[in-house]
């Protein structure tokens, strides 16, 4: 009975313990009042992408440096925009922005264009 009740205990503190890790998993934080992504989070998330892109050989070093030039080009307009604060079409400007990089880097990693070591490019 002892066994059992210990056992018991222990499955709840490790549920109590994982679900709030768990909860907070998700790919972009949103503000609890306005329903809004974490623009730094989404920015990070894509420049993790790239990184993982030139270590695997899934991005050349060209195709790298240019989606890096936009994620800067992006910050750069965030930075802008942020001065006076975001507003709802800033923010849907930014989301656009974002939206258009994810696109280029999902079609440059998959291109079968290779990084350096690769073989032969004509």
């Amino acid at each position: 009975m002892k066994t059992l009740i210990a056992a018991l205990a222990a499955v709840t503190t490790v549920t109590a313990v994982a679900a709030p890790a768990i909860a907070s998993a998700q790919p972009y934080d949103r503000n609890p009042h306005r329903g809004e992504y974490n623009l730094n989070q989404r920015q990070d998330e894509l420049n993790r992408r790239i990184d993982w892109g030139v270590r695997s050989g899934a991005l050349t070093r060209r195709e790298a440096a240019e989606l890096r030039d936009d994620a800067r080009d992006i910050a750069r307009i965030e930075a802008r925009y942020r001065v006076n604060g975001l507003n709802g079409w800033e923010r849907a400007d930014l989301d656009r922005r974002f939206d258009r990089l994810d696109t280029r880097i999902a079609r440059q990693t998959h291109d079968r264009d290779y990084g350096y070591g690769y073989g032969h490019r004509r």
